[in-house]
Formats: structure tokens, C-alpha cells, sequence
């Protein structure tokens, strides 16, 4: 869990790198442009650690599944080979996604003015400004963003039942209490995580209505909560903590 987590962690630092930076730069700027060339880079990393994250975080589902239904044989499904694997998996698919949303991208035609009304550079905005019908590549977008989002999802929520079933039929009470406890701080990220990106990129692009909110929950605070919620949420942590807060206090007193 904690090879996974340090993956997790170094793809929520990259994914929030993409947009926080400019969006703090964007605040205190009167005249707030990108170029071309930034606009498709931001979507490409966006997408790129966006898709990695959720790829990373059905990997820890399915890990999560077999430490808690298969755990006689943990060590050898999830072997360090296995593991690298994986997460090198995660990252080609990111990789492999990206490139599919830059191809639609580049040969948008832009002949009018070119202002989007956001805060980054992603396909929904850039399709309002673009100098064509862009229905067919709203179509391949909704299929290859939205599409695989709730499929992720619905993939992440079945392993998380299926691992909460087994637990209340198999394990003692405090067996079941820790992989209770371990699976609700996953479900957490997950649902804010794919909650907010379902609800932006499964809508037409011809209905769509901007909601720079919701992408700010999805962009900023999501990644910022997660490592509050992993934290919080694990008992090893919980006892360092308590350990270094009575190491402070003791000092302080002597």
C-alpha cells in the first residue's frame, strides 16, 4: 500500500503542478494569456497525471483486494515485479490518453477571438472557441475522458464492495474494523476525485455550461485533501503522531 501511496503522492504533485502555478500568477495579473504551445502542453499534463492518478488508484483497489480477500497469497500476486509493473502500466496509459487528446486538439481551427472563460486550458473550453462543428471530436472526447471515468469508477466501487463484503463475512471484529478503516480512506479520495471530473466531462460539449468551481474542487482541493485523508485515516501514522506530540510535550515539560 505505501509502494503505491508514494506513486500516488509524486502524481497528485505533478497533476496539481499543471495548473496551481499559473492559476496563482493568473490572480495577480491584469492581462491573463497562454500561448498556443502552453495551452497543449497544460492539457497534455493534465490528462497525462489526471489518468495516471485514476489508473494508480484502481491499482491500489485491486491491491486492496487481494491483501484483504486473498491474504495467504499477497506476497506472491503483489510481488515487487508485479508492483513495478503496475504502476509502469499507470503511467503508459496516462501517457497513451494524453496523446488521443492532443491529437484532437491540434487541428482545431481558431479564427475568432481566442478567450476562454477558465482558469486552464482543457478541450471543453477551447471547443467554444473553435472555428468548425466540433460534435465528432466532442464525441471521441466524452468517449475517451468521460467515458473511461465511469467505467474507472464503477471498477474502483465494485472492488471496494466486494472487499467490504468479505470483510464483514470473514473477518473477526477487529480484523474487520482495520480493513474497514483502510478501505473508507480510498473510497473518500475516489468519490472526490471522480465525482467533480464525471460531472464536467460526461456533459455534451454543446450543452456544456462552465463550472470553473467544480474544477477547482477536482484541480486544488482534492489533491491537497488527499494526503490530510491517507494521514487521518491510518493507524500507523495515528501512533506516530501521538508519539511525537508526547515527545514534544515531555520536552517542553523538562
Amino acid at each position: 500500500m505505501y509502494f503505491f501511496l508514494g506513486y500516488l503522492s509524486l502524481v497528485e504533485i505533478c497533476y496539481s503542478s499543471t495548473v496551481v502555478p499559473k492559476f496563482i500568477t493568473d490572480l495577480f495579473a491584469k492581462v491573463k494569456t497562454i500561448s498556443l504551445k502552453g495551452c497543449l502542453a497544460q492539457i497534455f499534463f493534465l490528462h497525462f497525471f489526471g489518468v495516471t492518478e485514476i489508473l494508480l488508484l484502481a491499482v491500489m483497489a485491486y491491491d486492496r483486494y487481494v491483501a484483504i480477500c486473498k491474504h495467504l497469497h499477497c506476497t506472491v500476486i503483489m510481488s515487487r515485479p508485479v508492483c513495478h509493473r503496475l504502476v509502469v502500466g499507470s503511467w503508459m496509459g496516462g501517457f497513451f490518453h494524453s496523446i488521443i487528446q492532443i491529437f484532437i486538439t491540434i487541428p482545431l481551427p481558431f479564427c475568432g477571438p481566442n478567450a476562454i472563460d477558465h482558469y486552464f486550458c482543457d478541450l471543453h473550453p477551447l471547443f467554444k472557441i473553435a472555428c468548425m462543428d466540433t460534435f465528432v471530436v466532442g464525441i471521441i472526447m466524452f468517449v475517451n475522458s468521460g467515458l473511461f471515468s465511469v467505467f474507472s469508477f464503477l471498477f474502483l466501487v465494485s472492488s471496494y464492495v466486494i472487499v467490504i463484503l468479505f470483510s464483514l463475512r470473514n473477518h473477526s471484529a477487529g480484523g474487520r474494523c482495520k480493513a474497514l478503516s483502510t478501505c473508507a480512506s480510498h473510497i473518500t479520495v475516489v468519490i472526490l476525485f471522480f465525482g467533480p471530473a464525471i460531472f464536467l466531462y460526461l456533459r455534451p460539449a454543446s450543452t456544456y455550461t462552465e463550472d470553473k468551481l467544480v474544477a477547482v474542487f477536482y484541480t486544488v482541493i482534492t489533491p491537497m485533501l488527499n494526503p490530510i485523508i491517507y494521514t487521518l485515516r491510518n493507524a500507523e501514522v495515528k501512533i506516530a503522531i501521538r508519539k511525537l506530540w508526547g515527545r514534544k510535550v515531555n520536552s517542553r515539560m523538562g
